[in-house]
């Protein structure tokens, strides 16, 4: 770790850091990296989930993830990553960066996505995700089917969900109502 007026360098493993150590004393971080395709999606939710001192970040990543950082209800790329990044944050993709400015150039291209922490929604958190994580596992079928276990037609009509909806249909705000009409609080 290195400092230089306000800037702090780590050269190390992120997943295995103590973030709260490394950024002790201050509540305000921005997190700029160039983070690789395995570690991208399970650093930047682990971040969002364990270190608000992180109020920003600006991360360059495969263009795929970047776009499923930032992706909304009804598009390709949204799914269980882009509604646990609503949560927390507000994201976009700021930049794509073609493979051609890498030596060795790789197969893929990149994107900056700058992520913008938030105010997360009064909604109970574990179950909201338990909830997200069942229906996009199995996101070609309708809601009705994938939470067949967890969600009642009431709670679906309480939520104002349609049942024969997809999950990728549902945009946070949605599955927000569905998690308080599943928890009682509808």
């Amino acid at each position: 770790v290195a400092e230089h007026s306000h800037v702090t360098v780590v050269e190390a493993d992120a997943m295995a850091l103590d973030w709260d150590d490394l950024l002790a004393g201050h509540d305000d971080w921005t997190l700029v990296a160039n983070l690789p395709y395995n570690v991208a999606t399970p650093l930047v939710c682990d971040l969002l989930d364990g270190v608000p001192a992180i109020t920003s970040m600006l991360v360059m990543v495969q263009r795929e993830v970047a776009e499923r950082f930032a992706a909304g209800p009804g598009s390709k790329q949204y799914g269980a990553v882009s509604v646990k990044v609503a949560y927390w944050a507000s994201a976009e993709v700021v930049a794509r960066v073609p493979a051609s400015v890498f030596v060795p150039r790789p197969n893929v291209e990149s994107a900056l996505a700058r992520i913008v922490r938030r105010d997360p929604p009064a909604v109970d958190r574990a179950l909201l995700f338990e909830l997200v994580r069942a229906g996009f596992g199995q996101r070609r079928k309708m809601l009705r089917r994938s939470l067949a276990t967890r969600v009642t037609p009431e709670q679906f009509a309480a939520a104002g969900v349609a049942p024969d909806a997809r999950p990728e249909q549902l945009g946070l705000e949605d599955w927000c109502r569905l998690t308080d009409a599943v928890g009682g609080a509808a």
